[in-house]
Parts: structure tokens; sequence; C-alpha cells
């Protein structure tokens, strides 16, 4: 029995609306054996929403669609799932369980796809490329994807930076979430957004992380998602008082990130959890380095 882990992921990052992503170091696993025939999945962890242990499980669909891609019988497998990456929450739950599949699948086709090959393939399932590409690649990645193909470029970032990750005790489906963006945008506002990408590119290559704050400013999604996000503007005006370089809501929400320094987060998490608990709702804060792997199978 073969075991793939696959980082937690968190698009956007602000400014790169469904083209910047970034790796954490928190996990799902996920261990596979070839059988004669038939699926038989166990899920080891409870969570808010029931993981389908048939054949509409998220994990078993990729590796099933995988195996008509290129052209071979799907045989019968026995998977198990462990997910440590919350559901509903914008940390990329489902990109993790479909790079898993993926890898699952090219592991037993004997394809042996290259990341590179991978990424294209997860990148055309998931529509966009920044939960997707984090998750194969490791690291923080910029992403652009067209009708032929994905491009993308791995950013090395400071070593000196963590992540404060705040989940609520409340889900948020990403339909919804995408669900109230506009079709339509001003061009200041379109404006407005690349010079800031732009600017989170450019600053974390060079390490001016002053500039972040600016930089993970955003007027594509972050505005119109606040009204299913309560106390978001009030979280990252906390975070900003407590030394945070920083913040942005975690892909469609609901998990908020602030960009803090390694010297600097013990005093961050103590301010921000005295703070999470005198509001409403339940955060649980996490300091997380970034993952600069990927997706990898481990032996055990």
């Amino acid at each position: 029995m073969k075991h793939i882990i696959v980082p937690a992921t968190s698009a956007n990052m602000g400014s790169g609306f469904d083209s910047i992503g970034i790796a954490f170091q928190k996990y799902n696993h996920l261990w596979f054996v070839e059988m004669e025939s038939g699926a038989e999945i166990l899920v080891n962890r409870k969570h808010d929403l029931k993981i389908p242990v048939d054949k509409t499980n998220l994990i078993y669909k990729t590796m099933a669609n995988f195996f008509k891609m290129v052209g071979k019988p799907m045989p019968g497998v026995r998977l198990i799932q462990e997910d440590y990456i919350p559901h509903t929450r914008g940390l990329g739950s489902s990109a993790a369980c479909i790079v898993a599949g993926l890898m699952a699948a090219n592991d037993l086709s004997g394809c042996h796809y290259s990341r590179e090959k991978l990424a294209q393939i997860a990148a055309k399932i998931e529509g966009h490329p920044d939960n997707s590409n984090p998750a194969i690649l490791g690291g923080m990645v910029v992403g652009a994807l067209d009708d032929k193909e994905m491009r993308h470029v791995k950013i090395d970032i400071p070593e000196y930076l963590s992540f404060a990750i705040m989940v609520p005790d409340f889900p948020l489906e990403t339909s919804k979430s995408r669900g109230i963006l506009p079709y339509t945008v001003l061009r200041k506002d379109a404006i407005f957004n690349s010079s800031r990408a732009a600017l989170l590119v450019a600053s974390m290559i060079t390490g001016n992380i002053d500039n972040l704050k600016m930089a993970m400013d955003d007027r594509l999604h972050q505005p119109y998602r606040m009204s299913l996000v309560p106390g978001m503007t009030d979280i990252f005006e906390a975070a900003d008082k407590f030394g945070a370089k920083g913040s942005y809501l975690s892909g469609a929400g609901p998990t908020l990130v602030s960009v803090i320094t390694d010297d600097m987060a013990d005093e961050f998490a103590i301010k921000m959890n005295t703070y999470l608990s005198s509001i409403p709702n339940e955060w649980h804060l996490e300091i997380l380095k970034p993952d600069l792997e990927g997706a990898r199978i481990v032996e055990g």
C-alpha cells in the first residue's frame, strides 16, 4: 500500500484572483492499493460534510477519469482517506482530493507523468490553477490558464515568513462564494487589481514585505464576499494592529490569512487568539509555514 500526502493551499492571496496560490504545511493523506475489482473506500476522520465512500468519492472519480483519459481500464482499488484540511473553508480541500486522485492513478496506470503534466491536468479539472498548482508543486505559484495550456512560475518567498491561518466554525460553499461575484468590473478596479497582483509577486521575490498590505488589497472578489464572512474587516484591522504584514481572504473563504514574520509569531498568536475569542463565532488560529515540496508519494 502506497501513501500520498497533499498540502493545504490558499488561493488568490488577495489580489491574485484565480491565479496565485500558496501551499502550507497541513496535509491530507491517501493510502491506495490495487485490488482485483471494485472499490473499497475508508474515511478515517469525521468532518462536517459526509465524505462519500462509494464511486462518487472525489478521489475515486478523479482516478476513474484519469484512466478513461489515458485509455486504460480502471482497476479495483482500496483507498484510505485521512483529511486534515478542513472542508468548505477555502484551504483547497477539493484540489487536494483531485491531486491525490491524479497521483494515485498516475502510479497505478504506469503512465508516470511528470509533475508538470499532472499540473496541467489538474488545472483543467479545477478550471483555475491557483489551488492545484501549489498543491502539486509546493510553495507560492503564479499561474495562467487558456484553452490550450497552463503556464506557471514558482516563486521563492522569504524564509522568515509564516502564515496565521484563521478558520471559523462555519462553512462557506464555493458555489455560493463565486455566485456573489459580478460578471463585469470597472476598468479602474481591473487596473487596481493588476497593479496589486504585480506588486505582490515582485515584493515576495525581492523580500520587500512592507508592500504586502497594499499588494494584498483587492477589488475583484473580497469586497463582495465580505458579507459572507462576518467580522472579516474587523479581523483584518486587528491583525494589522498586531503587526501583520498583510491579510487576505483564503480562496472562496471563509478562512482568513495574515502574513507575519517568524520572530513575531508567538506574540501575534497570543494577541490574535485573545481578540478572536471576543467576537462572534468560534475561530481556530494556527501558525503555518509554507510547504515547498508539494504532493508526494512517501514510504509507509
